[in-house]
């Protein structure tokens, strides 16, 4: 009942009068059905312009430390995304994740939409870094297509940081489903996992036209905050597009 109140009440006329998102592709979403919609993470607001253009509801997972702020703008957030039914992944290792797994199992089995973030973090530079397994885990497992989808504009509007988006042009694409039933019952052999993910990002990429490094985000964080350098220390790794082709390349 909140989400729907929210959105209808709320978000859509807000970020359509102020931000007027463009969609593309939205014929490729299923009317009815379970899917996965896997995306690029730039922003914050991510969380608030998909949903915005798609009908159904989607469920997203979203970093723990969403659920557990502190202060006025800690608890909001936390009120937010608990009154939309967000599901927190604790990030501090796989045992810790599993609950978290498990119940988006659940809104897959169930028939609905899993909103997914395989890079795993946002982005600190507006560029797409190497997707985890753990997308290609649950849609295996699920046996559910993947949507990809490309957010395009929303670093510009809010990159980490900054506390309310600016008005820019923000579209959202969605690409063809993609189809990996072919990989029924691999769900545990990690080179069929990498090749997967690699695909999904690949459709990510082609949609998206961003520049793309083969490293964790998480990773390339880290290395930052060691060196203390500037906001884009990393190069493309050499051949970095080639490997997005689906390569079991890990």
């Amino acid at each position: 009942m909140f989400y729907h109140l929210f959105k209808t009440v709320v978000l859509i006329p807000l970020l359509r009068w102020v931000f007027r998102p463009r969609v593309e592709g939205l014929e490729h979403l299923p009317e009815e059905g379970a899917a996965i919609i896997a995306g690029n993470h730039l922003s914050f607001s991510d969380h608030f312009m998909m949903p915005v253009m798609v009908r159904r509801r989607i469920t997203f997972l979203a970093k723990q430390e969403y659920f557990t702020g502190s202060g006025l703008k800690g608890r909001l957030i936390a009120a937010f995304f608990r009154g939309v039914g967000g599901i927190p992944v604790d990030r501090s290792g796989k045992e810790a994740a599993q609950a978290a797994v498990d119940t988006a199992l659940g809104v897959l089995k169930g028939g609905g939409l899993l909103g997914i973030y395989p890079e795993g973090t946002r982005s600190h530079d507006g560029r797409l870094y190497k997707g985890k397994v753990g997308v290609a885990a649950m849609a295996l497992q699920a046996g559910v297509p993947v949507v990809p989808c490309a957010m395009i504009g929303t670093f510009e509007a809010q990159p980490a940081g900054r506390l309310l988006p600016r008005r820019v042009p923000i579209t959202i694409r969605f690409g063809r489903p993609l189809d990996f039933s072919r990989y029924a019952g691999l769900q545990d052999e990690r080179a069929v996992l990498r090749a997967v993910t690699d695909e999904i990002m690949y459709a990510i990429w082609k949609l998206s036209e961003q520049e793309y490094v083969d490293v964790y985000a998480a990773e390339a964080k880290a290395r930052l905050r060691t060196v203390g350098g500037s906001p884009r220390p990393l190069a493309p790794a050499p051949g970095a597009h080639a490997g997005l082709g689906g390569s079991a390349a890990a």
